[in-house]
């Protein structure tokens, strides 16, 4: 079985993979362009930051799983893998330390305007007068958007600064907030308008796309800071341009719009050129600890899939089945006994959607659990327990 992994990967985790029994083919500086190439014969693909797009998947007729080496999925076309029935998986919650501590630096920085501070000095100048002014964090208000594991840790970090720390989330109730020590906002607005940091942890989807909106921001106070380490589609781009170049907000991003794919490239944004726009470069889990957790977890996910058959974190299996009935057959643990049960609801035109059999100890029975698309007739039930000699019991309940 080969594994393809496009992208960066410690060499520790690589041998993991290989001690797997698994074929390693590690192409960290292979272009997206060339991907659906690449992956042919392979099995498992496992990405950081490169596009997966459709092509990859009409391609690959072996390709199994895909694994996200990081938070989200926006980077791989998951409805395409879902109608190859390929598995896509990520890596949650296991960049969360070092998302957080670049956005806390970033919130840092504005307050304290240190990269102005290290300028001046590498330039040759002091200027002690100008740099003294800052207001500080402590006393001021932290608003954390989305509170999943990068949010927590910012809520954390904010607290340790001696800051009042609010929160929106379409989670948070009442009893969260108060678990997490942290005043619970009804809406991005209302928590924009009462916070002198506003720091973005949302997933990139269909309804957070452009969720920090023209009114979001202009809710923002004065001199308030906006920190992004999320993605950069999260943000009202224009909107967030226009605010920061009249100089109402600062800005600290680790997250751009049109970012280039490669790791080093001429990159022009007209809002990272700003005096008040404090901007890295998409490196918030870019951190040894946070990419050892990462490919730690990937290693995991590939281990359940090959010993295991299943897939942790999967994105893209159904919640809810689209079956109406189960079929219960309690059966001889005997050749054919299934194939019998298959093809008799296969001629009634009835579609399995999921089917699970469990052998007994000492193998003699097995129970088998058949979700169908609809409830077969009493015709067909007749029909399966018309063999005594495989079927010990059969009946449908429905869903």
């Amino acid at each position: 079985m080969r594994v393809l992994v496009a992208d960066a990967f410690p060499k520790e985790r690589l041998a993991d993979v290989a001690a797997l029994g698994l074929t390693v083919d590690h192409r960290p500086d292979l272009p997206a362009r060339e991907l659906p190439a690449a992956v042919a014969g392979a099995s498992a693909l496992v990405v950081r930051g490169k596009q997966v797009s459709a092509e990859v998947f009409q391609r690959a007729d072996a390709l199994s799983l895909v694994i996200r080496a990081g938070a989200g999925v926006n980077t791989i076309d998951v409805a395409a893998a879902s109608r190859r029935g390929v598995y896509v998986a990520n890596c949650p919650g296991q960049n969360a330390v070092a998302v957080a501590e670049l956005a806390a630096g970033l919130m840092l920085a504005i307050d304290r305007r240190i990269p102005d501070n290290v300028e001046r000095l590498r330039a040759g100048k002091w200027d002690k007068k100008r740099f003294s002014e800052a207001r500080g964090l402590f006393g001021r208000t932290l608003g954390v958007a989305g509170l999943g594991p990068i949010g927590r840790e910012m809520v954390r970090r904010g607290q340790a600064f001696g800051m009042h720390v609010a929160a929106w989330s379409r989670s948070l109730d009442d009893a969260g907030a108060r678990e997490l020590g942290v005043e619970r906002a009804p809406d991005l607005v209302a928590l924009a308008r009462r916070c002198d940091v506003l720091s973005l942890h949302l997933p990139l989807t269909a309804e957070t796309r452009g969720m920090v909106g023209r009114a979001v921001l202009e809710a923002l106070p004065a001199g308030a800071a906006l920190v992004n380490t999320a993605r950069a589609e999260v943000v009202d781009q224009a909107a967030l341009l226009e605010q920061a170049r009249a100089g109402r907000i600062f800005v600290g991003t680790d997250v751009h719009a049109g970012e280039p794919e490669k790791g080093q490239a001429d990159f022009e944004s007209e809002l990272a050129r700003l005096p008040n726009v404090y901007g890295t470069h998409h490196i918030g889990a870019s951190t040894e600890q946070a990419q050892d957790a990462i490919a730690r977890e990937a290693v995991r996910i590939l281990a359940a899939f090959v010993r295991e058959g299943t897939v942790p974190n999967c994105v893209n299996v159904t919640r809810k089945s689209p079956a109406r009935a189960r079929l219960v057959v309690r059966h001889l643990d005997k050749v054919g006994v299934l194939a019998n049960v298959l093809t008799a609801i296969r001629e009634a035109g009835i579609n399995v959607e999921e089917v699970q059999n469990t052998v007994f100890e000492g193998a003699a029975a097995a129970c088998c659990t058949l979700q169908l698309d609809e409830r077969p007739r009493a015709e067909l039930l007749d029909r399966i327990r018309s063999r005594p000699d495989e079927v010990i019991f059969a009946d449908c309940f429905d869903l």
